[in-house]
């Protein structure tokens, strides 16, 4: 029996979005290059190519100060149906190998390996038959690291040992000793807040991490969660908890200088909004609530919330978002930086609960107004987005103003159309 008991591959695209950029325009190949959600220094960088990040510039950098380190730096916008559409060309090539088992980022995924394919010499082949996959069939650009390991956790944290390009075995015989030299941050789940509790707990390194049962780590989490980090720590995955249904659907937008104004900033909350409403279509639901937030340039965040009867109608939704923005908004001088809204609450639009007051499903939403909300879904899905939209559109760059690739979300393309 093979003494690494590898059963997983997980595989991590090497500085995706900047990647992605290279692979689509040549001339930045060989470049160092930034992706940034909006056009302006007092933002941050969302994505670094490899050749930035050698010259000591990172996510979370602020992009004056990207520049700062590398005068010849290319600025991109980000292009999130793009980054999106080059997921899926990604998964197609992985599958023409192995099974995508779990797709965990835009970035990021983990496939299970069967039979022989655990086998040391076999998982280090396949791995480098995927690698070498991605970069003929899809991109010569889009470099990635691979981690063979016993667990998720633990492939996950191979992945990340060598960079980029690289393929790293953590088998079961090597344990702990291969990862005593690592830091409590270099494992997924321990962020800034939850090394500072391990700390605060007595565990300031890996051997102390190693030593815990799995019933102090679930102590020292606070929840299950340190108990399922103990397992995958130790070689053995727990089985996954059930998906949870959706509980919100949201949009925020960073604005651009020509945007960071009272009437720009509302037409923005507009559309977002008619992008969350048509989402949650999509998905079967309805809200019941709406939330709006505006963080400003020169003055503290603000932030409101508003229910209503449950409903799937645009226009209703946008009714009671006018309602918010005059008491969230109400002086015109504000200098909005970010732009968020958020319809809560939600419920199948199939749900009718009677109520002591004659409320029903098909009394909360105009049925004519439903209809034509249906009909811009269609149309902006067919033929791009907001071919069609609902009042007047803010000046400025506004191609990706919406769906937004979140940490643990991809979003469908359907969302980039509606």
């Amino acid at each position: 029996m093979d003494e690494a008991k590898l059963r997983w591959l997980f595989l991590d695209l090497n500085s995706y979005f900047a990647s992605v950029e290279q692979q689509k325009n040549p001339r930045l190949r060989g470049r160092p290059v930034i992706v940034v959600p909006v056009a302006s220094d007092y933002t941050s960088v969302i994505a670094a190519s490899i050749e930035a990040k050698a010259l000591g510039i990172r996510t979370g950098t602020k992009v004056l100060d990207a520049k700062r380190l590398c005068s010849g730096l290319a600025v991109i916008d980000a292009r999130h149906d793009v980054y999106v559409r080059y997921h899926h060309r990604i998964l197609a090539e992985i599958e023409r190998h192995l099974h995508v088992t779990r797709v965990l980022s835009i970035d990021e995924v983990a496939c299970a390996l069967m039979g022989d394919e655990r086998l040391t010499a076999n998982a280090v082949a396949l791995s480098q038959k995927v690698q070498a996959g991605v970069l003929a069939n899809v991109g010569e650009c889009l470099r990635s690291s691979v981690g063979l390991a016993p667990s998720v956790l633990l492939a996950k944290t191979a992945s990340d040992m060598k960079k980029p390009a690289g393929l790293t075995v953590l088998g079961a015989q090597e344990l702990p000793g291969r990862l005593l030299s690592l830091k409590l941050r270099d494992f997924s789940g321990i962020g800034r807040s939850m090394e500072a509790r391990l700390t605060a707990a007595g565990i300031v390194d890996v051997a102390a991490l190693w030593a815990l049962s799995p019933r102090r780590a679930r102590a020292v989490w606070g929840s299950i969660l340190g108990e399922r980090f103990w397992y995958g720590l130790h070689g053995m995955d727990t089985p996954e908890p059930p998906a949870r249904p959706p509980q919100s659907f949201g949009h925020s937008h960073v604005l651009g200088a020509r945007l960071r104004n009272h009437e720009a900033a509302h037409l923005v909350g507009r559309r977002l909004l008619a992008r969350a409403a048509s989402r949650l279509r999509r998905a079967g639901l309805k809200a019941a609530g709406l939330s709006l937030y505006l963080r400003l340039a020169d003055a503290p965040s603000r932030d409101g919330a508003l229910r209503f009867d449950p409903s799937a109608d645009t226009f209703q939704f946008l009714q009671a978002f006018e309602t918010l923005w005059r008491d969230v908004a109400d002086d015109r001088t504000i200098r909005p930086m970010l732009v968020g809204v958020t319809l809560f609450d939600l419920r199948s639009q199939d749900a009718a609960v009677a109520d002591l007051f004659g409320w029903s499903a098909q009394a909360a939403g105009n049925p004519k107004r439903m209809r034509l909300s249906a009909a811009l879904d269609t149309l902006n899905q067919r033929y791009g987005s907001e071919t069609v939209a609902i009042g007047t559109a803010p000046k400025g760059p506004s191609r990706y103003m919406g769906a937004k690739i979140a940490f643990n979300r991809v979003p469908a393309m359907s969302d980039f159309s509606g």
